[in-house]
């Protein structure tokens, strides 16, 4: 079970204890222990640079991309894509649409620095990615240098995410020594 667009620990926490709450309820009515799991999305800066404190609570992270861009650059993608983006883009301004690219110089860094937190708090933390930018070749690369678990995205971008976490891991493979003459 995964809770959206927390910003604070305490407010995970809140959410847990309703959730405990119900599952019990749930357990007692149909006498079956039903084992769940539960996490959060990192869509905001906060969460981020708190995942320490969230991680103590949540077993699993998966970063919301798209809002997670959003919140950290502060705007819209769809104003932005429909004003003044496709300007900046052409001025040079940014270098890439950080909607269909992950700005790893601003949205990567925090998400170096939830996967840090989180795993120093829980190691082995289970953290991956969904949104647009788990179809993105570029994107995936990077989440996979940053050693996430797993990319989610829309069904038509399946095949070239697949194909894009396989050459990310060849290379990773490629670029370490192996010991052989």
């Amino acid at each position: 079970i995964m809770i959206p667009l927390v910003t604070h620990g305490n407010e995970l926490r809140w959410e847990q204890k309703a959730l405990e709450e119900e599952a019990r309820k749930v357990m007692v009515e149909r006498k079956r222990k039903i084992r769940y799991r539960f996490g959060t999305m990192i869509e905001t800066p906060r969460a981020a640079v708190t995942a320490d404190e969230i991680a103590s609570l949540a077993q699993f992270f998966s970063f919301g991309t798209n809002d997670l861009t959003q919140t950290t650059f502060g705007i819209s993608r769809d104003d932005a894509e429909t004003s003044f983006l496709s300007e900046y883009l052409t001025a040079g301004i940014l270098p890439e649409n950080p909607f269909d690219h992950l700005d790893e110089g601003g949205v990567g860094r925090l998400m170096e620095m939830a996967v840090r937190l989180g795993r120093k708090t829980r190691p082995g933390l289970d953290i991956g990615i969904c949104g647009e930018h788990g179809g993105d070749p570029k994107s995936i690369a990077f989440c996979h240098r940053l050693g996430l678990d797993y990319v989610s995205c829309s069904p038509f971008r399946v095949p070239v995410a697949r194909l894009a976490a396989a050459h990310a891991a060849l290379r990773e493979r490629k670029a370490k020594p192996s010991g052989r003459r």
